[in-house]
C-alpha cells in the first residue's frame, strides 16, 4: 500500500518557496527570530548564526509524528541506507521508520522525501537568514566572519542538495519527463537571501556548471574571510579555513575535478593538524563516536545536549536508532542496523574498523568493547542477541539507561579521514600507482599494518579506495555520494544475503532511487520545477525472492 502525504502536507506545501528571503522565522532550537528583531538587535544578528547549529540537530516528531524526521542525523541514515552497505535485522523490520529509503521508494506523492526537501528546505532558510543578517556589502572584519561562517554552511548544504537532486542515467528510468523534458544534470534550485518570492516562483533547477560556480563563489567568500569569526563561534559547530577547504574537496570530488579535490583535500588535512582516530578512540565503549572531545580527527561536528527536543523524545535521536546497547533504542527494540553480509565478509579480520559492529567470531571477540564489559560470557549473550548490529555509535558517556546522557552526543559532520580518502582516490584517478601507494600507506599507518592491495588498473584501484572508506564512514552519510558519481551497482540480492525480500534489489549502475524526487507541491508552487521532476522510483526495480537467495532471517 502506498503511503503518501496527505495531511502531512500542510507541513510544507511549498518547501522550495518557503526559504526565500521573505519568510521572517527562523527555529533555533524553539525559539522564533524575525527580520524586525534583526534590524533592532544587533545580537541577533550572532543569533541567526548559532541558529544553523540548531537547525542541523533539528527533530521534527512533534510536528507530524515521523520519528525519522531527526534533522541531519536523519539525512546521514537516509544516505546509507539507500546504499548497499546498511540494512537492518530482519527480525526487527517492523520498528524499521527507514524501510521506504531502503526500499527506494521515491515517489512525488510519498512522504519519504518530504522529509528531505523539507528539511533541506529549512536548513537553507537558516543560511539564508544568517547571510542576510550579515550581507555581503559589510565593511568590518568581524561581520564579514560571521558571513563566512553562514557561507560555509550554506556550501555544505548545497553540496549535499546538488548531488542528491542531480539526474544522472541509471538503468531504470528515462530522464524524459512525461512532459518531453530532458532532465539530465539538472540540480537544484538556487536561492539566496536575495532571492524574492515571485523569483522563487520561476525558479528552475540549476545546472551542474551553474551550482558549481555557486558554491565556489560562497566558498571563495568564506576561504577569505573565515580567519575573522569571532571568538564566540570557536568550536567545532562552526566551520574554520579547514572545514572549508574540506567543503571545496567536497564539491571538486562531485564535479570529477580530481586535481582540485586533491589540492583541497591535502590542504584541509594540513590546515587541520587533526590525525585519524586511534584503535582505542574508535572502539572506547564511552566515547567512540559521540563526542569530539578526546580524539584529534573530528573537524566539523554538533552537540546534542539533554535539553534538545530530540534527546527529551527518549527515541527521536541518532543514538536510539545507532546504538543497542542503551536498553531504550530502537536499536534495542529489534530494529539495529547491521552491514551488508558481503560488506562485511570483505573485511579483513585484521582491520580494526571491524569491531564496528558485533562480531561474528571468537578470535574478533576477545578484542571487543562492550561498555566495559571484560567477561566474555557476558559478550557472548550480547552478540547472540544483536548478531552482527552497529556498535560504532556508542551512547553518551557509556550510559545505558538514562537517555538525556545516553542521546546527548555529538554528530560528525566531517572527519579528517574523509579528506585522506579524497586525496587517495583522486591520486589514483589521475595516476593508479600513485594512489595505491597512498592507500597502502595510510592503511598501514592508521588502520591495520598487514594490509595488501593487489590490484593495479585504475578502476580497480579507485574501487579498493572507495571500499576502504566505505568501511571508515559507514554509518556517516558520505557513501551515497561515491556510489552515484561512479556508476557504481547495488548489489543485494546474492546468496546468503541479509537484506529483506522488500528492499532485495540488484541494479546495473547506480540505482535510479538515488536521483532524489521533489514533491508534487513543489511543481505546483515553483512553475520551473513542474515537468521538470525526476521520475518516480517506486517499483522500478523487481525484488529478488527467498527462494533464489537462501534467505533465512533467523541467520541474523
Amino acid at each position: 500500500m502506498k503511503t503518501k502525504i496527505f495531511a502531512a502536507l500542510a507541513l510544507s506545501s511549498a518547501a522550495l518557496l518557503s526559504f526565500t528571503s521573505c519568510i521572517d522565522e527562523v527555529q533555533p532550537n524553539g525559539g522564533t527570530i524575525t527580520t524586525t528583531q534583526l534590524q533592532s538587535s544587533p545580537a541577533a544578528g550572532m543569533s541567526t548564526l548559532t541558529a544553523i547549529p540548531s537547525m542541523i540537530l533539528y527533530c521534527g516528531v512533534d510536528n507530524w509524528d515521523k520519528h525519522c524526521d531527526i534533522g541531519y542525523a536523519g539525512m546521514m541514515i537516509i544516505r546509507d541506507r539507500m546504499t548497499g552497505d546498511m540494512c537492518i535485522n530482519p527480525n526487527g523490520t517492523n520498528y524499521d521508520q527507514w524501510s521506504g529509503y531502503a526500499q527506494g521508494r521515491m515517489d512525488e506523492g510519498y512522504w519519504f522525501p518530504q522529509i528531505i526537501t523539507y528539511y533541506y528546505g529549512k536548513l537553507v532558510l537558516t543560511c539564508n537568514k544568517a547571510a542576510e543578517a550579515f550581507p555581503e556589502d559589510v565593511e568590518d572584519e568581524i561581520s564579514k566572519g560571521c558571513r563566512a561562517v553562514a557561507l560555509a554552511y550554506r556550501a555544505l548544504t548545497y553540496i549535499d542538495c546538488a548531488r542528491w537532486f542531480e539526474y544522472l542515467p541509471c538503468d531504470a528510468t528515462s530522464p524524459i519527463t512525461k512532459q518531453g523534458n530532458d532532465v539530465t544534470g539538472l540540480t537544484y534550485p538556487i536561492v539566496t537571501e536575495k532571492t524574492t518570492q515571485e523569483e522563487a516562483r520561476h525558479n528552475p533547477r540549476a545546472t551542474r556548471a551553474k551550482m558549481a560556480e555557486f558554491i565556489l563563489s560562497d566558498l571563495d567568500y568564506a576561504e577569505e574571510n573565515i580567519g575573522y569569526k569571532p571568538a564566540d563561534l570557536a568550536g567545532q559547530a562552526y566551520p574554520d579555513l579547514s572545514v572549508v577547504y574540506g567543503l571545496k574537496a567536497r564539491l571538486y570530488m562531485w564535479i570529477e575535478d580530481y586535481t582540485n579535490a586533491k589540492k583541497y583535500a591535502d590542504l584541509a588535512i594540513a590546515e587541520s593538524g587533526k590525525t585519524p582516530l586511534t584503535k582505542e578512540q574508535w572502539n572506547n565503549p564511552k566515547t567512540g563516536f559521540n563526542t569530539a572531545d578526546g580524539n584529534n580527527s573530528w573537524m566539523l561536528s554538533c552537540q546534542l545536549t539533554a535539553e534538545n527536543r530530540a534527546v527529551t523524545s527518549g527515541i527521536c535521536n541518532f543514538t536510539s536508532f545507532m546504538s543497542p546497547e542503551p536498553s531504550y533504542t530502537y536499536s534495542s527494540a529489534g530494529a539495529c542496523f547491521t552491514p551488508d553480509w558481503s560488506f562485511y565478509s570483505r573485511i579483513n579480520n585484521k582491520d580494526w574498523r571491524k569491531l564496528s559492529w558485533v562480531p561474528s567470531s571468537i578470535a574478533l571477540l576477545r578484542d571487543y568493547q562492550l561498555n566495559g564489559v571484560t567477561d566474555n560470557a557476558a559478550k557472548l549473550a550480547f552478540s547472540a542477541k544483536y548478531k552482527y548490529c552497529v556498535t560504532k555509535f556508542r551512547p553518551g558517556e557509556g550510559n545505558l539507561t538514562d537517555y538525556t546522557v545516553a542521546s546527548a552526543t555529538a554528530l560528525p559532520l566531517m572527519r579528517v579521514e574523509e579528506m585522506h580518502f579524497i586525496s587517495i582516490e583522486s591520486a589514483a584517478h589521475l595516476n593508479a600507482a600513485e594512489g595505491k601507494q597512498a592507500l597502502l600507506d595510510f592503511m598501514k599507518t592508521y588502520r591495520y599494518a598487514d594490509y595488501t592491495c593487489n590490484v593495479a588498473s585504475t578502476d580497480d584501484v579507485v574501487e579498493e579506495v572507495v571500499f576502504q572508506k566505505r568501511v571508515e564512514l559507514w554509518g556517516e552519510g558520505q557513501t551515497l555520494w561515491d556510489i552515484k558519481r561512479l556508476n557504481y551497482s547495488v548489489t543485494r540480492g546474492y546468496n546468503g544475503t541479509n537484506w529483506y525480500t522488500a528492499t532485495r534489489f540488484n541494479t546495473d549502475g547506480r540505482p535510479a532511487w538515488m536521483n532524489m524526487v521533489f514533491l508534487s507541491t513543489e511543481g505546483e508552487n515553483n512553475e520551473s520545477i513542474y515537468g521538470w521532476n525526476n521520475p518516480n522510483t517506486d517499483g522500478v526495480y523487481n525484488t529478488i525472492p527467498d527462494s533464489e537467495v537462501n534467505f533465512d532471517k533467523n541467520k541474523w
